[in-house]
């Protein structure tokens, strides 16, 4: 079913956004779509510094399908608040805390919404989507990571994580990492590293605009010592234990993330189909231009009618 763009920039009617209250207190934004007619329930976590508002075109093509749609902005981003008091910053202590929000959401989600429970992750939230079905905190019917984030692409190859470290104690280790761009020292702009798309990418734009708060800017040194560190611990653990049907959609020019990675890791996965993107597709792979988008999205419905079916 063709679906308006019209739906990127609109929350839909019967949609709810409201905030969720994690162990600790912290609130936590969370949007909620009920359908009524029963196909199961997708739960749709985003990628580092994103909102869940990205996403609203591909939730409505889910949507109309039957599905239950749900998601939040992680802490510390987008509309879940700060964890530091410079500016913008995307900060964590550690990537155990979004792990531990997951494993708390997701066990409400799965005991509110019908059956069949998926688990879609976006960049970070496919790391952490992995992550939490590694460490048994999810326990989905079937998964699938969209252009996941377990290697990232770093001019300083192995001394990425090494530097890191270091210039997090050269200071505050919640300060930015870098200025604007969601890489540093780059020529490429943050347009083209994500979507070859523009009016997909001004989608994003246009929600900040209506919100300030949306805005998430560059990581915390922190945060990124946290993420080689998970990226590494989640390589070298036992996911060959990940039992759960999963798809991996991997964009082989991804100019963030790694895809290398991806493609060392999947192989190890017991029950795990990829689909590969070649120049066609940057970092975005569901706010592509409509022929990559298209074809992602007709992979993610073959495999969910084939390994998630109605009940």
């Amino acid at each position: 079913m063709a679906v308006s763009r019209n739906t990127a920039r609109e929350i839909p009617a019967g949609a709810n956004v409201d905030r969720w209250s994690a162990a600790d207190g912290w609130l936590l934004r969370r949007f909620h779509w009920p359908s009524a007619d029963g196909r199961g329930s997708i739960l749709f976590q985003t990628g580092r510094g994103d909102v869940f508002e990205k996403y609203l075109e591909s939730f409505a093509h889910w949507h109309a399908q039957g599905w239950t749609i749900t998601a939040f902005d992680w802490r510390g981003q987008g509309g879940s608040g700060r964890l530091t008091p410079k500016a913008n910053c995307g900060h964590i202590d550690d990537f155990a805390a979004y792990v531990a929000d997951l494993r708390a959401f997701a066990a409400r989600w799965m005991a509110e919404t019908p059956g069949p429970h998926v688990v879609m992750g976006h960049s970070m939230g496919g790391h952490l989507v992995l992550r939490g079905l590694a460490e048994g905190a999810i326990v989905p019917d079937a998964a699938v990571l969209i252009a996941p984030m377990l290697g990232v692409r770093s001019g300083l190859g192995r001394l990425a994580a090494p530097m890191a470290r270091l210039l997090s104690r050269l200071g505050d280790p919640r300060r930015p990492a870098w200025k604007g761009n969601e890489k540093p020292y780059t020529t490429e702009t943050r347009a083209n590293l994500l979507t070859h798309d523009p009016d997909r990418y001004a989608d994003e734009l246009w929600w900040q605009a209506q919100d300030r708060a949306l805005l998430t800017g560059p990581p915390s040194w922190q945060w990124l010592v946290e993420a080689f560190r998970s990226m590494a611990d989640l390589e070298a653990g036992p996911i060959e234990a990940v039992h759960t049907p999963l798809l991996l959609l991997v964009a082989e020019a991804d100019g963030l993330v790694d895809p290398r990675a991806a493609l060392r890791i999947a192989p190890r996965l017991p029950d795990a189909e990829i689909l590969r993107f070649g120049p066609e597709s940057a970092h975005e792979i569901l706010r592509e231009a409509d022929p990559v988008r298209d074809r992602a999205l007709g992979a993610i419905q073959r495999f969910l009618d084939t390994r998630a079916p109605r009940r």
